[in-house]
């Protein structure tokens, strides 16, 4: 793969509880030029894993600079190297935001215009269609790095998910909550083992994945038609039908999800279909290759339950964001073993 540009890095760590303080202290390093004593915050609350603020002055919003800054502990099961890796790949084949610096624990950025969807837009088929286009034209990429493992990332990463889930919360409530709400470890290690053979024996296409196409990681532009694809903090190498099937688990939302939401097969085939369409660049897509594809996600959606079910019992011990990641993982799991026996499995 050609050189990817590389931007400047800038020693410093910036305090969860001292943001907008440090976020200051950034611009003024990248943009000297920007009037320190007129600077303009807003502090994007979406996000579950790190912080987000965006920074301009006065008539210049379009200009804003976003500082993110790494959630508490994430560096445990996130690959901070591969990330800024994934994002300088994708914006130089104009996929998403450029990157403006680097510091110790977060990343300064481009502010790219645009909503992130909603339950409601989500669904919306001039949306969808956009949507199920840009995932297509980022599995036909196909970038080659010397540290980048082109095989599916999504085992060793559970694996390691596993070996951070908490044995014994230091919260005695969580330990409670978590006794009576999620089933043991041995369990959940028996279904990964089960998720392992079934889901890699599927024949799904290893493809470069973004997975984590929740609602807040896609801005739709109305006014350019255009969606734009962010956070790439699991962005690797994984099936297909992975990507796909974490994507529609994400249309139910996430602060409150609602899993009456989560598609029917007919939009699923008919967002499927437009999907084959741009990753075969061709219209002539057959009813039966929709099928098999449709087959897949079905049963990929289990791993994505199961994955981000994990993930939200390790944040519950160490996140320090407000948000209930003990709920949500056990609406998750819970969610997981209902769709194994819908399935038959």
């Amino acid at each position: 793969m050609d050189t990817l540009h590389v931007e400047p890095h800038i020693d410093i760590i910036i305090e969860e509880d001292e943001v907008i303080k440090g976020a200051t202290e950034i611009v003024k390093i990248i943009r000297p030029s920007w009037p320190a004593d007129q600077l303009l915050f807003k502090e994007f609350k979406d996000g579950i894993t790190n912080k987000l603020v965006g920074l301009w002055y006065p008539d210049h919003y379009n200009e804003m600079i976003l500082i993110r800054v790494y959630g508490h502990k994430t560096d445990l099961f996130i690959d901070r190297k591969a990330e800024i890796r994934n994002i300088r790949i994708l914006n130089k084949a104009g996929y998403t935001h450029s990157i403006y610096a680097t510091f110790n624990n977060g990343l300064a950025y481009e502010f790219i215009e645009g909503e992130t969807l909603t339950i409601k837009t989500v669904r919306n088929p001039s949306v969808y269609q956009l949507v199920a286009k840009r995932m297509a034209q980022m599995h036909r990429l196909k970038p080659i790095h010397p540290e980048m493992c082109q095989k599916p990332f999504i085992w060793s990463k559970t694996e390691a998910f596993l070996s951070f889930v908490p044995k014994d919360f230091s919260n005695r409530e969580k330990q409670i909550k978590f006794e009576k709400t999620v089933k043991p470890f041995a369990v959940l290690k028996e279904e990964y083992n089960f998720l392992k053979e079934k889901c890699s024996q599927s024949g799904s296409p290893v493809v470069y994945a973004h997975n984590d196409l929740l609602l807040g990681n896609i801005l739709y532009d109305e006014k350019k038609n255009s969606v734009t694809f962010i956070d790439f903090e699991y962005t690797a190498y994984n099936y297909q039908a992975f990507d796909i099937a974490n994507h529609f688990a994400e249309f139910v939302g996430t602060d409150h999800p609602d899993y009456s939401l989560y598609p029917d097969k007919n939009l699923q085939k008919a967002w499927l279909k437009i999907y084959l369409e741009a990753y075969n660049k061709t219209d002539n897509i057959m009813e039966e290759d929709v099928d098999q594809l449709y087959r897949e996600v079905d049963e990929f959606v289990l791993l994505a339950h199961f994955f981000w079910g994990c993930w939200a019992l390790i944040q519950s011990e160490h996140s320090h964001i407000d948000f209930d990641f003990l709920e949500y993982a056990a609406m998750r799991f819970d969610e997981y073993f209902k769709r194994k026996s819908k399935l038959g499995f």
